[in-house]
């Protein structure tokens, strides 16, 4: 075989053909690449916690990040951060149940910096609440920003990826009470429920074009929404009681969001990874 020849069957990676598409298969190498070096990353619910420690984390892996939430302020704080460690971000001010929001959002990122590889949809709200003490409006509100926000999100990079003609990843931040359940969290329970059905639908369909759809289940981690339990002796106690006896570290969630984010991920497919410490195992 000549050189050229080697050349050219390095550039054209072989592709299995099935019924839902084309796959193109990952070049091989001795080390997975869990690099993002060139990507866009688009986070949203990035202003704190969990979307916050994720942003930081794409961006030290080579992705310009864009910071997606309502808070102005907390977003310019979470990209300073990112730049004095040698990062790049943009701060993006957005309502994640405005539609019209998200496609002008999208746009802005297009013209300013180019196609989103890499989307993260981790906007969420909690009500903790029984079924006949939730009303209509939590409901519906938690619905909205948790599982209605990630369909518009993912819709919308979606269609800019396959008219690009680009691959790319999406990841949704689902939830431990996605998989069970506990007493007092049914609206969240639900729409984080949906959300997992949700990944693996978009999975099957997205798959033709090179997109791959996973979900992050985190099980408890302490983050700005629930500090205040957790500084109780209530919420010490609880943490005693669940398989790992301890809440999350927030790093603990990276490592997990760069497999599925990166090339290392390339064959991980519609799945709900749990990172919990075996909680979801108790719940079910």
């Amino acid at each position: 075989m000549s050189w050229s020849c080697v050349a050219r069957s390095r550039r054209r990676p072989k592709v299995q053909r099935g019924q839902y598409g084309i796959i193109a298969r990952m070049t091989p190498s001795l080390l997975p690449n869990f690099r993002l070096d060139g990507k866009i990353a688009w986070v949203t619910g990035a202003s704190s916690g969990i979307g916050a420690r994720l942003a930081e984390g794409f961006a030290a892996a080579g992705a310009t990040v864009v910071l997606a939430a309502r808070r102005a302020d907390r977003l310019q704080v979470v990209a300073e951060r990112i730049h004095t460690q040698g990062g790049h971000a943009v701060p993006v001010v957005l309502d994640v149940t405005d539609p019209a929001a998200i496609a002008d959002a999208f746009d802005r990122t297009t013209a300013g910096i180019g196609t989103v590889d890499v989307i993260v949809n981790n906007a969420g709200i909690a009500a903790p609440s029984v079924v006949l003490k939730t009303s209509a409006a939590s409901r519906d509100a938690t619905l909205a920003t948790n599982f209605t926000s990630a369909w518009d999100v993912s819709a919308e990079a979606a269609k800019r990826l396959i008219a690009a003609g680009r691959p790319g990843s999406i990841i949704n931040i689902t939830s431990v009470l996605g998989l069970g359940v506990g007493v007092g969290y049914s609206a969240y329970a639900a729409s984080k429920a949906a959300l997992a059905q949700l990944t693996r639908s978009m999975a099957l369909e997205f798959v033709r074009y090179g997109i791959r759809v996973n979900a992050l289940a985190p099980g408890w981690f302490v983050t700005e929404m629930n500090a205040p339990f957790f500084a109780t002796t209530e919420g010490q106690d609880y943490l005693k009681k669940i398989p790992p006896g301890r809440a999350g570290e927030l790093d603990e969630l990276l490592g997990p969001a760069l497999l599925l984010a990166s090339d290392a991920g390339s064959f991980v497919n519609g799945v709900i990874l749990p990172v919990d410490g075996a909680h979801h195992v108790a719940l079910v």
